[in-house]
């Protein structure tokens, strides 16, 4: 048995027809669904203790992949990203190492993001960089503040 609207639309009924939204909708929400679960999120954890210097020309990175994060506070105590002291420069060139080949491995660009308090030596800063240049990273992205005008 054919429906009511089918049954006018034979008998030459003019009836207005109205699109049935609702699979539309469906599918929307499951291709919403499908793209955040499918992208990656990028999170960079940021030790609350280092209070980096600001920058008139400082710039917000628009992509965080392949950075390893270095921690320097204010007393010169270096840490690495996952909460993890590196109390001397063989250590600093370890964990870059280490980092950089896992990154290597799956054929991403390494780069050091080096988070030094504004308070901190610079001589503390240059043996970071110097360990992690005997790690093989020679890119390097200073944590600063971006001041707004």
């Amino acid at each position: 048995m054919a429906s009511e609207k089918m049954q006018k639309a034979m008998a030459g009924m003019e009836e207005e027809l109205d699109m049935d939204m609702s699979p539309m909708i469906d599918l929307v929400f499951l291709l919403l669904i499908f793209f955040m679960v499918s992208s990656h999120l990028i999170i960079v954890r940021i030790d609350k203790r280092v209070n980096p210097p600001t920058a008139d020309n400082a710039q917000v990175a628009k992509n965080a992949t392949g950075r390893i994060i270095v921690n320097v506070l204010a007393d010169g105590t270096v840490w690495g990203q996952d909460e993890f002291a590196l109390n001397s420069t063989e250590a600093i060139t370890d964990y870059v190492g280490q980092a950089k080949d896992r990154n290597d491995g799956n054929g991403i660009p390494t780069r050091l993001h080096l988070r030094a308090d504004e308070e901190v030596d610079t001589r503390e800063i240059k043996r970071v960089i110097q360990a992690a240049g005997d790690a093989g990273v020679n890119d390097v992205i200073f944590g600063s503040y971006v001041v707004e005008r």
